[in-house]
């Protein structure tokens, strides 16, 4: 087994980092955004995939390392864990069918409510001790699903027709087209901005330069909030207008 993932504060990191520790403590974990993350999939018989789900949907950044990689997954057996601060309805099987269409077999898949990383946003907002005790509950479902996994019944959430009815009408209809291009609605404000390039370091998709001591974003941000939540001086917002709080995983450990 080895463990794959696309994280933005950390979420869906720790949750594969965790399952794979949990079933096998010698299995490894890699990032999609590793160099050796493609010869490690095309040597493993099971693989866990974790992703954030946005909107109910698969982000663009995982979808397009899943299509332009689908020589890979042929034959795989693979386990989804979907990582959410609200809802959804069948966000493992929204990647499990698009893996399944290039070839592998979907063994199951977990959700698992976590702090909410839309740094940006107060109505997402939850207390301090809340978010622990969500980590918490996390924890004790993944080595449940592990548990069940040895025993030869893998855990099926968001898998199937009643997931996928509920995960449309739940967010997807609505607002599914958010995450189907990259967007370019990353604000800097420059008034905030230092120029400390920390953004630019961490964006997936160097979509984020600076430019005369300022960070200039361009038209593909796959929406992780990654730089929002570790940008030192809070200039960097996206849904919202003002951040609300920087999230990230060790907060709540």
């Amino acid at each position: 087994m080895i463990g794959i993932y696309f994280s933005g504060t950390g979420n869906s990191r720790y949750a594969t980092e965790l399952f794979c520790r949990e079933y096998d403590k010698d299995s490894r974990v890699f990032s999609i955004e590793d160099d050796d993350v493609f010869e490690s999939v095309k040597g493993a018989d099971l693989i866990v995939f974790a992703y954030p789900v946005q909107f109910s949907t698969v982000p663009k950044i995982v979808r397009d390392f899943a299509s332009d990689n689908r020589e890979l997954w042929k034959n795989k057996k693979v386990f989804v864990i979907a990582t959410m601060g609200l809802f959804s309805g069948d966000g493992s099987g929204m990647l499990g069918r698009l893996l399944e269409s290039y070839g592998a077999e979907v063994i199951g898949g977990l959700h698992l409510k976590m702090p909410d990383s839309i740094a940006d946003e107060k109505a997402l907002k939850r207390p301090l001790e809340k978010n622990k005790e969500l980590v918490k509950l996390a924890q004790q479902k993944i080595k449940e699903s592990v548990r069940q996994m040895k025993e030869g019944h893998p855990t099926k959430e968001g898998i199937g027709l009643l997931y996928r009815l509920a995960g449309f009408w739940g967010q997807r209809a609505y607002f599914g087209h958010k995450t189907r291009e990259y967007t370019s609605k990353l604000k800097v404000d420059n008034e905030k901005c230092v120029g400390c390039g920390k953004c630019e370091k961490l964006c997936p998709m160097n979509n984020i330069t600076i430019v005369d001591k300022k960070a200039v974003s361009g038209n593909r941000c796959t929406m992780c909030y990654r730089c929002i939540n570790k940008c030192p001086k809070e200039a960097i917002t996206l849904l919202g207008k003002k951040v609300v709080e920087q999230c990230e995983i060790e907060k709540y450990l």
